[in-house]
């Protein structure tokens, strides 16, 4: 049998010996927070600016991109038959690349459910109305007492979260 591995919990570095350093430590962690939202907006808008750049440095090409798409599109359903060898294939190879043909798979869209099950349900269409069981866990919570009769059923707390809520400032305007 191996040996079980050993877990070691990290030590906690930072715990207030006084109310003064509790006091300390939620206004320093306010500040931290600030500090993060702020390197986290500067990156953002980094990200943002650099969007914008990408942007207007591709569009021409994005643009050329598509009309040369679209025109290779046209050509090939144009001569289709020949590039597909009278419909035996489904792709040509030109040497720089390839063009395919891929067929979707099918897909059912349906509008007035309810109409359509009573329909197929008239027309004994059973296979095409899926009956589905499952709990009602709102009800279960509303009565626990009743819902912890049948074995298997365990309602827990919620439990409690802990939250440290430092007071908000905003910092000084800088003014060039």
């Amino acid at each position: 049998m191996a040996a079980k591995a050993k877990t070691k919990s990290k030590a906690i570095s930072r715990v207030p010996q006084s109310r003064e350093d509790a006091v300390w430590s939620v206004g320093r962690i306010g500040t931290l927070r600030r500090m993060i939202a702020q390197n986290q907006a500067t990156a953002e808008e980094a990200v943002r600016v650099a969007g914008e750049k990408l942007e207007r440095d591709t569009a021409d090409l994005a643009t050329e991109l598509a009309e040369h798409e679209r025109g290779v599109q046209t050509w090939c359903e144009a001569n289709r038959n020949s590039l597909t060898n009278d419909g035996k294939v489904k792709f040509h190879d030109f040497g720089t690349g390839q063009i395919k043909w891929r067929s979707r798979p099918a897909s059912v869209t349906v509008r007035g459910m309810e109409t359509i099950i009573e329909a197929f349900k008239k027309l004994g269409f059973k296979d095409f109305v899926r009956t589905k069981e499952e709990l009602n866990k709102e009800a279960m919570l509303a009565d626990p007492d009743k819902a912890r009769l049948a074995a298997g059923v365990t309602i827990k707390s919620a439990g409690e979260d802990f939250e440290i809520a430092p007071t908000e400032m905003t910092p000084p305007s800088v003014t060039a």
